[in-house]
């Protein structure tokens, strides 16, 4: 009998729900069909370097789509029927206090975190749950009634869960239990027809549109789902000349003449969709919601802990200087100050440890010399090569900033009260499974690299891997 692998599973179900998604919501067929156009100009004008990050297929292929779950019951849930893909918890993501609007959930990834994995299929779900207990947004008769309501529901049926554990168990499903599974999972995500009680979900958007979304309605489904395109600015105007309403701005790093790094989003504005809605008196009546939208993003080089550091510190620089001087496009000021202290070639980057890269030694290396034991001289003496680990993970900030520009109002928070303390180890045993920490995912492939490459080259206690003597980074232009 023949089965259906992680791995496979993992791609059809990636397959199964983008074209679930893109009857549910036709537009982001269009930004599916532009990427790919956008993602031929490139590979014309730049050849093999278009491929730099990632091979086209991987490219044309790769999707993140996000759900939102209102429970942990509901998340370990969740955490099932993604292990049965191959797909892990990573990174901890709180987006309570994100600029620029606070939205009332904390979030994680689910993806694969195996090289080879992610290189097959690099699908992933970013996942966020409502906080009900943070009195910030909720107060404490609300938070009662939101968790008996989230009591009340199943999203996920006991068929589902059953195949999602075996699944996880033997890395495989037979072909007949894989259509189920999958029937049954994409199902668990699409946009449910049931009527949607008006006064419940306008007293939740109150507090936030994000909240009525997770905790309104009485099953869950993708809120949005996500291609890769190697020119984001390109895919940008593109879809403006086709007549498509984008957010005002691309989150993320700012286009600059230097290597992409860590992520750049953008979106098509939500629209309004029709659902049915149930009136105080009973009664059923059509009206629309504005919830999902069609996000698309361009995936850049991991930072090592020094480089988010410089990242952040960046970051802040445009916001102060656009404080000083609004009206300003962020674009802009961002290019400035990315161009004064950021280095502007691969090179750079790595050899002041600012990206994460994997490594391996040169076809021709020099001859009649010992190898230096440290990263620099031997990237510098031509022993070894450098290839840029790709960014697999997300930004609180731009994650916050692409939902606050897909919401109706900003909500209401009290700034004032106590919230409820949330973080990665809180998350882990939510749902009973360790959150992998992505930074110690790059740098255990980057330490696997060195290792084989010091084997090859026979350098004994392995390779420094210390930043090159001198300014860690470039300065940052006041």
């Amino acid at each position: 009998m023949s089965t259906v692998v992680t791995t496979e599973l993992r791609a059809r179900f990636a397959r199964r729900l983008s074209e679930l998604y893109g009857r549910e919501v036709p537009a982001y067929t269009t930004l599916v069909d532009v990427s790919a156009q956008v993602n031929r100009r490139v590979m014309e004008r730049d050849g093999a370097a278009a491929e730099r990050l990632g091979s086209i297929d991987r490219v044309t292929a790769e999707r993140h789509g996000a759900i939102r779950v209102g429970t942990p019951q509901e998340l370990s849930q969740v955490a099932r029927v993604f292990a049965a893909l191959g797909m892990h918890p990573t990174g901890f993501y709180d987006l309570r206090d994100a600029d620029p609007q606070p939205v009332p959930v904390v979030s994680t990834a689910f993806r694969p975190v195996d090289r080879t994995e992610l290189a097959r299929n690099p699908f992933r779900v970013f996942t966020s749950m409502l906080v009900p207990q943070d009195r910030r947004f909720f107060d404490e008769d609300l938070e009662r009634r939101l968790s008996r309501f989230l009591a009340a529901r199943t999203l996920f049926p006991g068929e589902l869960l059953d195949l999602a554990d075996r699944a996880e168990a033997e890395g495989e499903l037979g072909e007949a239990d894989a259509a189920r599974f999958l029937d049954l999972a994409t199902g668990a995500f699409a946009l449910s027809a049931d009527p949607v009680d008006r006064g419940w979900y306008t007293e939740l958007e109150r507090v936030s549109g994000v909240a009525a979304d997770i905790g309104g309605v009485t099953t869950t489904h993708v809120n949005h789902l996500t291609p890769r395109v190697l020119d984001i600015d390109d895919l940008y105007a593109s879809m403006q000349s086709l007549g498509v309403q984008m957010i005002d701005e691309i989150q993320g790093p700012p286009r600059w003449q230097g290597p992409d790094v860590l992520l750049r989003q953008t979106s098509f504005r939500a629209l309004a969709e029709p659902r049915r809605f149930r009136e105080a008196d009973g009664t059923i009546a059509q009206g629309e919601l504005r919830v999902r939208f069609g996000e698309v993003e361009a995936r850049g080089i991991a930072l090592t802990p020094r480089g988010r550091e410089l990242y952040d510190d960046l970051v802040a620089e445009v916001d102060r200087r656009l404080a000083e001087t609004p009206g300003r496009p962020r674009q802009d000021v961002g290019a400035e100050v990315w161009a004064a202290g950021l280095p502007d070639t691969e090179a750079e980057l790595v050899r002041r440890d600012l990206t994460f890269c994997t490594f391996r030694p040169a076809e021709r290396r020099p001859d009649g010399t010992e190898p230096p034991r440290d990263l620099a001289g031997l990237l510098d003496g031509g022993w070894l090569v450098a290839e840029p680990i790709v960014y697999e993970d997300f930004l609180p900030r731009s994650a916050a900033g692409i939902f606050a520009s897909n919401l109706s109002g900003r909500g209401e928070m009290d700034a004032g009260q106590g919230g409820a303390p949330r973080d990665a180890d809180w998350l882990a045993g939510a749902i009973g499974r360790p959150v992998r920490i992505p930074e110690q995912l790059y740098a255990e492939q980057r330490a696997e690299s060195l290792a084989r490459a010091a084997a090859a080259l026979g350098i004994p206690g392995g390779v420094s891997v210390e930043p090159v003597a001198g300014d860690a980074v470039g300065p940052v232009v006041r």
